[in-house]
């Protein structure tokens, strides 16, 4: 198992799309990389909690010690900031709320040795979110259905020997040449705006694709990035060597820890002092689910 100094020391880092409150979150994988690394700056870059499909019933141990491990990385020094994204929006309303080393914003830009990286979750550009905001809905409770019919199908499968399969990313190889011209679009018009705002670096999430790309048009060039998901992909980004990396899960060494580390209570997650406005914002989510 890994010591304390042995964990990775980065400037900043940022994930996106963890979909905690879901079956597809995988929380487990997640614990480990944050239990790998000691970063000054965490960016939570939107869709963190899934809100939209939030249920007082399911919310297990593993997804509340991903919680408590951000919790402790604060504690100890870690700048968090929590970006809004379209399946938390309901914390919208505590953006400018500022507790200790946690803030929660809509979008953060980071000067990093005199570079600037503008961080924000992106759904604002998602034509659907805002015209068919129902729709992107019906959507999200579809992929987490096909979900649990996955990790069914792989089960039986587990029993014949047979290689485990992913549904959700069959179904999207059927659709990817449209997918292709949808996240074209998308990283175009990011790129465009960072650009013209003299950016280095545009990082967003919520379309699930993770990239590191240059994009350059009439005006100049920046690096786009994009932080991935924690549902498929397991990807963040770090700022190491004065620069950002795509960093995949599988790639990186996992990182052990006791599976007797329990969590019974959302309540053991949080000092005394914080737990005011905690049962306040708990309470306004579960009366948005």
């Amino acid at each position: 198992m890994k010591q304390k100094n042995d964990l990775k020391q980065l400037d900043a880092v940022v994930i996106s799309d963890t979909h905690l409150g879901t079956r597809s979150a995988k929380a487990k994988e997640l614990l480990n990389y944050l239990k790998s690394i000691k970063t000054e700056v965490l960016v939570l870059n939107g869709d963190i909690i899934d809100i939209w499909q939030f249920s007082k019933s399911y919310f297990p141990k593993t997804q509340l010690k991903v919680v408590r491990q951000i919790i402790k990385m604060m504690e100890a020094g870690t700048q968090v900031h929590y970006v809004i994204g379209n399946h938390d929006e309901a914390l919208r309303r505590f953006v400018g709320v500022k507790m200790g080393n946690l803030s929660i914003v809509n979008k953060v830009v980071l000067k990093i040795n005199g570079a600037k990286t503008w961080i924000f979750h992106g759904d604002a550009f998602d034509v659907v979110m805002h015209h068919s905001a129902w729709l992107a809905k019906l959507g999200a409770t579809g992929y987490a259905l096909l979900t649990i019919i996955n990790k069914v199908v792989n089960s039986f499968l587990s029993l014949f020997g047979q290689r485990r399969i992913s549904l959700s990313k069959d179904i999207k190889e059927l659709v990817k040449s449209k997918r292709n011209d949808v996240t074209s679009r998308f990283e175009k018009t990011v790129a465009g705006l960072a650009i013209k705002k003299r950016y280095k670096y545009a990082i967003c999430g919520h379309i699930h694709w993770p990239a590191k790309k240059r994009i350059s048009n009439q005006n100049g060039s920046v690096m786009y990035l994009n932080s991935g998901d924690w549902v498929e992909n397991m990807t963040a980004l770090e700022f190491e060597n004065n620069d950002w990396h795509l960093v995949y899960y599988n790639d990186s060494a996992p990182f052990n820890y006791h599976e007797d580390d329990k969590v019974d209570e959302v309540s053991d997650l949080l000092t005394r002092s914080d737990k005011a406005l905690f049962k306040t914002m708990f309470r306004d989510i579960l009366s948005e689910s």
